[in-house]
């Protein structure tokens, strides 16, 4: 089982996303088991203060090190602990992969302008980004790495082998695919796929799988 921790100001934004699949599905076979930390509940005062102006001035506040810091303290057997961040290592499916094979994962979701650098310095194994672009926090990038994580995990897919042949998986995209009907408004589905010969058909899967990479890349 993975247990995922979450550090949070935001707990509520993951409560619909564990209520569905894939998350749903894992929580019941007890595959994963999800800790929500509210941030807030290791506030430095009454007034839940978690943030501050940053030094060397600036727009915006930074979330301090200390309330992080105690709520980390407060999760048992940490095994790694990971900063969702724009400048860190961009997350892929190695990553995935590498990452499923943990008991225990702790997130921490920055908000506002940023955390305070000593916490990615002094508190976590790495920091993790899911792309060049600016969200209003970690939650989101969060739950994309629990969930393609979740996804890996035995019999949670279907089809056990479809994790083996979605895209991504040796670094290749997955070939279109089309399903009915043959023909809408003059759209076709490739002659091959309908004529029932696998070996050319696997054969235009692989061809159209190596296409779509190169001109991704």
């Amino acid at each position: 089982m993975i247990t995922f921790d979450i550090i949070t100001l935001f707990p509520n934004l993951f409560n619909e996303h564990l209520n569905n699949l894939p998350f749903k599905k894992a929580i019941q076979k007890g595959l994963i088991k999800v800790n929500l930390h509210n941030l807030r509940d290791y506030a430095l005062n009454s007034y839940g203060m978690v943030d501050d102006k940053p030094y060397g001035g600036g727009t915006g506040m930074v979330l301090m090190i200390e309330p992080i810091y105690k709520a980390l303290e407060n999760i048992e057997n940490k095994q790694h602990t990971i900063l969702m961040s724009p400048s860190g290592k961009k997350f892929d499916q190695n990553k995935v992969k590498e990452l499923k094979n943990l008991n225990q994962i702790t997130l921490i979701c920055g908000r506002y302008e940023g955390v305070d650098a000593r916490v990615e310095k002094y508190l976590c194994d790495e920091s993790l980004s899911i792309g060049n672009y600016v969200l209003s926090g970690g939650e989101l990038p969060a739950l994309v790495i629990m969930e393609s994580i979740t996804r890996l995990l035995p019999g949670i897919l279907e089809k056990e082998d479809a994790s083996s042949k979605e895209s991504f998986e040796n670094d290749t995209l997955e070939h279109p695919q089309y399903t009915r009907p043959e023909d809408f408004k003059g759209w076709i589905v490739p002659e091959v796929l309908l004529s029932g010969n696998h070996k050319e058909i696997e054969k235009w899967k692989e061809e159209n799988s190596k296409k779509i990479s190169d001109t991704d890349n």
